[in-house]
Parts: C-alpha cells; structure tokens; sequence
C-alpha cells in the first residue's frame, strides 16, 4: 500500500495530463494495430492502454509511464480504487483527442532521427 501523500502527488499528476489533453497542449498519438495511445511528456514516454477499445468497459485500463534517461517507471490502473476515477477521464479526455487521427508507427525507420544522431 502506499502512502496518502504518494497517491496525492500521482493524482496531481494524472490531472495535470488531463488537463493538458483536453487543452491541447499534451499531443497523443495513436499507434496503428493497436487502441494504445502514447505521448512524450517532460521527458517522458506515456503509454495508455490496454489494446482493446475504449468503449470495452470492463477491460482494465493503465498508464505507464517512464523516463527517456531512466530505467524506472510507474504504472496506475484502473484497478486502483483512489486514482480509476481520474485515469478514465485521462482516458476518455485522450480518445476525444485522438479519434479523427490516423494512427503510425512509433518504430518506423525515421530517416530525422537518423540522421540527428548521426552527426
């Protein structure tokens, strides 16, 4: 079990990613072959999930998150009855943003990418 002001702070943290979505200032994307959708956030990699439809009610959600610079990472889900009310609406407020986006593919040859880590 963790402590009240830990549950505070991932709360916190959850609203603030809902509350960026829903203004447009935090960018989803949508992967293709999978409902999963993932944004790049202060330096980190935010996956929400699973890949089953968001309309599936009775599918556990999560989101997982995990830094660029760091092999740590945490992950809240729906299962948790402090923070399930506040990951759905994470959850609703990114399928509203994502639904009219074509998905890509986060791993695809990028010829950008290469040729930044490459000079």
């Amino acid at each position: 079990m963790r402590d009240s002001v830990t549950t505070e702070r991932m709360a916190k943290g959850v609203q603030q990613l809902i509350s960026l979505t829903e203004t447009g200032q935090l960018q989803w994307e949508r992967q293709i072959g999978s409902a999963h959708r993932y944004a790049r956030w202060k330096n980190n990699l935010l996956i929400l999930g699973p890949a089953e439809a968001p309309d599936t009610s009775d599918v556990p959600r999560y989101l997982f998150i995990t830094p660029f610079d760091s092999p740590e990472c945490a992950e809240i889900n729906s299962d948790d009855p402090e923070l399930k009310a506040d990951l759905l609406r994470l959850v609703q407020a990114v399928e509203v943003a994502t639904k009219d986006q074509a998905p890509r593919d986060p791993f695809a040859v990028n010829n950008e990418l290469f040729s930044r880590i490459s000079d």
